[in-house]
């Protein structure tokens, strides 16, 4: 007879079963879930309150940290970001400049316009660029600052790498100045593939040019540091100046200044959007003094 093989017995444990179903090798434990199981065990001892305080801390720090070192110092920025931007106050004779960007003016309004409960007295117009462009708005803008009896004047972008001859000969050649304007105005913002030291020869070039032409020395247009860094020679401090310094309520430069541009990001009734504003350092008597007189275009033969 043949004698039938008995079955191997089930397993009756938890673990025996576990080592079945893993080819008879127990399962090894790695610890994960008692590491995980304590961590949580340990915050669950910290109480409430010390955790909601740890919080309002680490938030009040942060808050503190972003306002000392990126609000606080330039206040006038994010006012001027929210659309809030600042007028300074103590200064009675106010402008602004403009240029195509501001698209269509409404003058009339312009005109009646007020900032700091004063109004407008003068108005800077774009006029040419480089030795080839002209304003789009140039004419009509310049033409319609007269009409409106605001002092108006006359600006020129430079170009550092466009010779700065032919630029002075082309804004002689583009703007006509009469009795009652405001000098020339050179606006220097870029060096380009200039020097420092290239760069005031080529601006001297186009001052001196004009500065014969005209008979009275022309404004000279930039940023406080950029004036420092780059046109530091004292031959500059002889013109005019018109200092754009954003963001702070009073100008922190050394020397002397006639006009200071403090915000390109003004509101006043006329503009639609955003202009730039500015403030005479003087009276309204000083500003007059400032324009060009009938004696000085005769004596020049214009």
């Amino acid at each position: 007879m043949n004698k039938l093989k008995k079955s191997p017995a089930a397993p009756t444990t938890q673990t025996s079963r576990r080592a079945a179903n893993n080819g008879g090798a127990p399962r090894r434990s790695h610890g994960k879930k008692r590491r995980k199981t304590h961590n949580i065990t340990f915050f669950r001892r910290i109480p409430l309150w010390a955790i909601v305080t740890g919080v309002v801390l680490i938030v009040a720090g942060y808050v503190f940290f972003f306002y000392y070192f990126f609000v606080n110092p330039f206040s006038f920025r994010w006012q001027a970001i929210y659309g809030e931007a600042n007028d300074p106050e103590g200064f009675e004779i106010r402008g602004i400049d403009i240029s195509h960007y501001q698209d269509r003016i409404d003058w009339e309004r312009l005109r009646n316009a007020n900032v700091q409960r004063v109004p407008l007295r003068f108005v800077f117009v774009k006029a040419t660029e480089g030795v080839s462009m002209i304003d789009e708005n140039f004419s009509d803008n310049f033409y319609q600052a007269r009409q409106n009896d605001l002092i108006r004047g006359a600006y020129h972008f430079f170009v550092p790498d466009a010779d700065a001859r032919k630029q002075a000969r082309f804004y002689l050649k583009q703007v006509h100045l009469e009795e009652g304007d405001l000098p020339p105005v050179l606006d220097v913002e870029k060096v380009g593939r200039l020097s420092s030291e290239q760069l005031r020869k080529a601006v001297r070039t186009w001052l001196e040019i004009v500065e014969e032409h005209y008979g009275v020395k022309p404004i000279l247009y930039t940023g406080a540091s950029f004036k420092k860094k780059y046109l530091n020679d004292s031959i500059f401090n002889q013109y005019p100046y018109w200092i754009a310094h954003y963001y702070v309520e009073k100008p922190t430069y050394e020397g002397s200044w006639k006009f200071w541009q403090y915000t390109d990001f003004g509101k006043i009734d006329g503009i639609q959007g955003s202009v730039d504003c500015n403030i005479f350092n003087g009276s309204l008597q000083d500003l007059r003094k400032m324009t060009i007189s009938a004696e000085t275009l005769d004596n020049i033969g214009l």
